[in-house]
């Protein structure tokens, strides 16, 4: 089938190509909790596989083989320390970008189609990005459960229920993230005046050993309480970019309670309170994550990572072509317990 300009396709495709790779960069800035996992290492490509899995081990309190004893007792050498794994989907995400025969003849000069397409380009990217920065808040049930497996999922309001990697909340209790309930649990809602004292509360509630929270993640409400209680006090930050504020996400601010230090950032901004359309993005409104990123991972398909999928698509009965940018993955936990949720 004839196109009104046979050379669109490598423009369309060279296009397309040639920002793949910094639409990938992008993602990974556009989404605060992405940005720290991928600086601190914790970008892991998916090589294969119909699910993402992530190695755990945990104690079954029937098997517990140690104790002490004394002389010739005989030693329990019953088999100790299961090891088991969660599981994750792998979700997808497309963004098309179009263009057609009539935008083709009226954008004939190379340069202007490319600038056509560009722009394009970049709606696409933006659109792309704010849908999967709203998911990764989310619990993945939206969209018929085809979602990311979100904060919501790992690090739930409700920890005693629910599955999350395939594992039973209710079953076992070691796969429960912890809860702060502002209201419950420290008599009164969520305020400038209270905030560093519910997030210490959290924070201890999540260490064991030298485990510990790295990091809080809060929508623009909470961070908003937690910026105005530093007024009084100098704020500690980021001088060289190197951290979230570099990326727009902040000022990076750290958190110094409950002998342990964190960064706190914040997730979305000028989006506001989530849409319920998935078409902005942002932080789940009112909430603070405290995270140790040591057992969170940003999991991305080694050859679906924001690239272009298969070649231009022509319909047969319209004079218009459209390519595809996807991307495959997800965020998956092998450690939710040691993080928690501060909520109203």
């Amino acid at each position: 089938m004839a196109f009104a300009n046979s050379a669109v396709s490598d423009i369309i495709a060279t296009t397309i190509q040639s920002r793949s790779g910094e639409l990938a960069d992008d993602f990974t800035n556009n989404n605060a909790l992405i940005r720290r996992l991928k600086r601190k290492g914790n970008v892991r490509p998916v090589t294969g596989g119909n699910l993402i899995f992530e190695e755990i081990a945990y104690t079954d309190s029937s098997m517990i083989n140690v104790n002490s004893y004394s002389g010739y007792e005989v030693l329990n050498i019953a088999p100790n320390s299961p090891i088991s794994a969660a599981q994750y989907s792998l979700t997808q995400y497309a963004g098309a970008v179009s263009i057609s025969g009539l935008e083709i003849l009226q954008n004939s000069g190379k340069e202007a189609l490319i600038d056509l397409l560009d722009g394009r380009m970049k709606v696409t990217e933006g659109q792309l990005m704010n849908r999967m920065d709203y998911d990764c808040y989310q619990d993945g049930t939206g969209n018929s459960s085809k979602n990311i497996t979100g904060l919501a999922a790992a690090i739930p309001d409700d920890p005693t229920t629910g599955t999350y990697g395939g594992i039973s909340r209710g079953s076992f209790n070691f796969w429960r993230s912890q809860l702060f309930d502002a209201s419950s649990d420290g008599g009164a809602t969520t305020s400038a005046a209270n905030i560093q004292q519910y997030m210490t509360s959290l924070a201890l509630k999540c260490v064991r050993g030298s485990d510990k929270p790295d990091l809080f993640v809060m929508d623009a409400n909470f961070y908003a309480f937690y910026v105005n209680s530093l007024q009084a006090q100098q704020i500690i930050m980021s001088k060289d970019g190197s951290g979230s504020a570099g990326a727009g996400f902040g000022p990076e601010l750290k958190f110094y309670g409950g002998g342990m230090a964190a960064d706190v950032i914040m997730g979305g901004g000028i989006s506001g309170a989530v849409s319920s359309t998935q078409s902005t993005s942002g932080a789940t409104a009112n909430h603070c994550w405290a995270i140790n990123t040591n057992y969170f991972f940003y999991r991305p398909h080694k050859d679906r990572n924001f690239v272009p999928i298969g070649g231009e698509r022509q319909s047969v009965n319209q004079d218009a072509v459209v390519k595809l940018i996807g991307w495959a993955g997800n965020l998956t936990s092998s450690g939710p317990q040691f993080c928690g949720v501060l909520i109203p």
